[in-house]
């Protein structure tokens, strides 16, 4: 009776010991993910600001362009163009889109309605104003377009589900 008690101690107390051990192996993996989703998330900003630096630059030197003497708006319209396109393609490198709007059939999923207008020229429920642009980038909405929704003439304005008229 002696020996299996000194048995089903012995048992224990190696279960004890993959127990501590299999504890401390969980807590450095979990230390060790964190590290690596830290460093993930400092490489994918670096990757952005890097693409984006040379945008500032060409802002600043806009900014130096318009202290000159003999600076013309066309020049400055121009410059701002130039870095309008810069930014276009930086947020095209990664993967970002504007979400078509204007004369698409109106979808929640993409667009943010906040008004209707009363027009015979375009059929209801399609997008007749965009207000602001939405963005997606690959699969992923990051920000719905905000827009005016058709409706036919005489009908009352409907309520979507936010309560904004849509």
């Amino acid at each position: 009776m002696v020996a299996e008690w000194k048995a089903a101690a012995q048992r224990g107390a190696e279960a004890q010991d993959r127990f501590v051990r299999l504890y401390a192996d969980f807590e450095n993996f979990k230390k060790r993910a964190q590290r690596e989703r830290d460093e993930a998330r400092r490489a994918a900003t670096e990757s952005v600001v890097t693409r984006i630096l040379p945008v500032i630059d060409t802002f600043e030197m806009a900014l130096q362009a318009m202290q000159l003497p003999g600076t013309s708006v066309d020049t400055l319209k121009a410059g701002v163009s130039m870095i309008h396109g810069q930014l276009k393609g930086v947020l095209g490198e990664l993967g970002v889109e504007e979400v078509s709007s204007v004369g698409q059939p109106f979808d929640p999923s993409l667009h943010d309605a906040v008004s209707q207008q009363e027009t015979a020229d375009v059929p209801e429920g399609q997008v007749v104003q965009q207000l602001r642009k939405g963005y997606r980038c690959k699969d992923r909405l990051l920000r719905p377009a905000t827009v005016v929704v058709s409706r036919a003439p005489g009908t009352a304005p409907t309520e979507s589900s936010e309560g904004t008229q849509a």
